[in-house]
């Protein structure tokens, strides 16, 4: 169904929610481990009731994801439904809100946690009550599963911190977060990746074609979420990794059936295809840490730093191209903030491996993640920020697939 429209006279940062979350979900990912990384060598007192760990995976997993998947799902929304985009003061609403849970858990040692929670879990109580209600009302009942995968992930933050409250540290909703976020990058990336992959290689590149989203997809899926709630209530079991391995190999069948290797001369779409090769990856090192083999972190920061880190930025970078009416052509910054984020990726997975290595390793994924994001930021922002938008006079929602 083709988006309505309508003249946006406002702020341009206001105009779609991928403009201020995007920005600020960059920014928040640079400054959140310029924080964590003396904390983690006790150089640094934070005034958060979290321990050091717990603060720097709370607010990567429920602080800086919640606001990429924000801003991806507001944008898409209109283009699923026809409807009026999100915009202006309930977009600047929604923003405050989240930066509100921001300070709220970094200031909760001085504010009380059930303070932070309340604030906190306001954010993504706010996006599932507008986001269904948009679904609902479009009557897009083929996309509710992303709806219903982010309220999982609300229940998660609540849960981590009562738990974290109760216990000492979080466990069990730390798990069940990234369940939720690996389960968003395989149901989107599935749609996704072979979409903008097939639309290029037609135009461009003639031959073998991605095969589309279908019935194998929805199985590696069902599959991929059983054992992620195997993993949530046993992470170490041997059935755990015997479903870990199978899941495994499954995520590599269907991302050698994309026709990533022909991608190789369009960094926008060869990006996503190596994003999407931390899923197996996280899945594998998974089941080596169940059989005792490597420990469990080298499979969740293959999923986070990995998976998470890149698939977020490829996304961001081209969608905020797309919808500013840019070329979709990566430039010389978009190359070296991928080159940097995937450089943060596999240096965090290897200071996991190989922990004799550690430092060395995680003060150079650390740098490369900030230089990633904040170089996003820098790279984007006058876009984001509307330097360009007077070119666009009709705020018209472009499709996410496009």
């Amino acid at each position: 169904m083709a988006s309505r429209s309508r003249t946006y006279q406002g702020w341009p940062l206001l105009a779609h929610s991928f403009r201020p979350f995007f920005l600020l979900a960059a920014i928040q990912a640079a400054l959140s481990i310029l924080v964590w990384l003396p904390a983690f060598y006790g150089e640094l007192s934070l005034t958060s009731a979290f321990a050091p760990r717990d603060w720097h995976v709370h607010e990567m997993l429920y602080g800086f994801l919640p606001a990429v998947i924000t801003g991806f799902l507001f944008t898409a929304i209109p283009n699923w439904t026809g409807r009026l985009p999100i915009q202006g003061t309930p977009l600047a609403g929604l923003v405050i809100v989240w930066l509100a849970g921001r300070i709220a858990v970094t200031l909760s040692a001085e504010t009380g946690w059930l303070f932070a929670l309340i604030v906190d879990a306001a954010f993504l109580a706010l996006v599932v009550a507008a986001a269904a209600r948009e679904i609902v009302a479009g009557k897009n009942w083929r996309n509710l599963p992303v709806v219903l995968m982010v309220t999982v992930l609300l229940a998660g933050n609540v849960a981590f911190h009562l738990e974290a409250h109760r216990a000492g540290s979080a466990d069990y909703s730390i798990r069940l977060g990234i369940s939720v976020v690996v389960l968003l990058l395989s149901l989107i990336g599935g749609r996704i990746i072979p979409s903008f992959t097939r639309n290029w290689l037609v135009k461009q590149n003639p031959g073998r074609l991605p095969v589309p989203f279908g019935r194998f997809d929805g199985i590696v899926i069902a599959l991929s979420a059983l054992t992620l709630l195997a993993w949530v209530i046993s992470p170490l079991s041997v059935a755990t990794g015997v479903a870990m391995a199978l899941a495994g190999l499954f995520h590599l069948v269907r991302l050698a059936r994309w026709a990533g290797d022909r991608t190789a001369r369009e960094r926008l779409l060869l990006i996503l295809h190596i994003g999407y090769v931390f899923v197996p990856l996280g899945f594998l090192l998974h089941a080596l840490a169940a059989f005792g083999v490597l420990p469990p972190s080298a499979g969740i920061h293959a999923w986070m730093a990995g998976a998470a880190g890149i698939m977020t930025l490829a996304v961001m970078t081209r969608a905020s191209l797309g919808h500013t009416g840019q070329a979709l052509t990566a430039s010389i910054a978009t190359h070296a903030i991928y080159a940097a984020i995937i450089i943060a990726g596999l240096t965090r997975v290897c200071a996991a491996v190989a922990p004799w290595h550690g430092d060395a390793l995680l003060h150079i994924a650390a740098f490369a993640w900030i230089t990633a994001y904040l170089g996003f930021a820098f790279a984007f922002g006058p876009l984001l920020l509307g330097l360009r938008f007077r070119a666009l006079a009709t705020v018209r929602p472009a499709a996410v697939a496009r």
